[in-house]
């Protein structure tokens, strides 16, 4: 067991997987901030919309670096690999989640309290004009279908690989299509003379993926600074964390066990003389071997 970089076998197939993911997700989700630029018109719910989905990209752009970076073998300037670039990208898109609705709370605030009154006009198509606000709904429905459908699929992905750049990457989509569904709130009521409802509907929404962010930047600073693993939705303890404790405890008495995350993996250290036979991953996680990075002992 050792730091030195790969990604192993086990989770291989899943790991691609996610990749695959993320690359569907640079596409669709370009594609959706083209479509809701050309029809965004005056409506602040659009103009959050947008803006949000194209932050809503950098998640996946970093999960895919820290992949490639992940694969690379330890060298002389790095010998312990590059297994920790999982823990930075994971730092990126929390701070990315929290930037999306710190920006959605700004927007929405300085509308509600300048009593901005957005108009959405109307646009001639073939001879025949229509109201703008239609296409923006149009354009709303087709945001929330691929996040909708992309983040269902990360979050078992996620799990299995024990991802939290894939996992919040998912919280984000989940941010996408919920901010879709409030923009187009807004935009009705733009229609029904509501001026009030564009602002508070994104708002809304943003308050909620503060609070996804936070959580998420609490476990990402937990990582870099040697915390123990902690749960993927949440700043609990791993469950599988918590398991491995319990396992050497009992294969080894009383003794103090320190964990560490480093990424998606784990770092055990064993405050007892090393056994004459050092136990194995499957032997202390199951099917979760692949988690064990290392595991170190450290006569008392």
């Amino acid at each position: 067991m050792s730091l030195h970089g790969g990604i192993p076998a086990a989770i291989e197939a899943d790991v691609r997987h996610g990749e695959r993911l993320e690359w569907w997700t640079l596409l669709w989700i370009g594609s959706v901030v083209v479509v809701m630029a050309l029809v965004m018109g005056a409506s602040q719910a659009m103009k959050s919309a947008v803006i949000e989905d194209m932050l809503s990209l950098i998640p996946a752009i970093v999960f895919l670096l820290s992949v490639h970076w992940e694969r690379k073998r330890a060298n002389p300037r790095f010998p312990f690999g590059y297994r920790r670039a999982n823990s930075l990208a994971f730092l990126v898109a929390a701070t990315a989640l929290l930037s999306v609705g710190g920006f959605l709370v700004y927007e929405s605030v300085t509308t509600l309290v300048r009593q901005e009154h957005p108009t959405v006009g109307g646009i001639t198509l073939f001879g025949h004009t229509i109201w703008l606000g239609w296409l923006m709904m149009a354009a709303l429905v087709y945001s929330v279908i691929p996040p909708l459908v992309l983040g269902r699929i990360k979050l078992p992905v996620a799990k299995r690989i024990n991802d939290k750049v894939l996992h919040t990457d998912a919280l984000m989509q989940k941010a996408d299509w919920q901010t879709g569904l409030a923009a187009i709130a807004g935009i009705t009521g733009i229609g029904l003379g509501w001026w009030w409802a564009d602002a508070s509907a994104a708002l809304f929404i943003a308050l909620s993926i503060i609070k996804d962010a936070v959580g998420a930047l609490e476990q990402a600073v937990a990582e870099l600074l040697d915390g123990t693993p902690r749960a993927l939705d949440s700043n609990e303890l791993a469950d599988d964390a918590q398991a491995l404790i319990a396992a050497l405890k009992a294969r080894f008495g009383d003794v103090e066990v320190r964990l560490r995350e480093t990424g998606r993996y784990i770092a055990a250290e064993v405050d007892c003389r090393p056994p004459a036979t050092i136990p194995t991953g499957a032997e202390l996680m199951g099917d979760k071997a692949w988690r064990l990075a290392s595991l170190s002992f450290r006569p008392e």
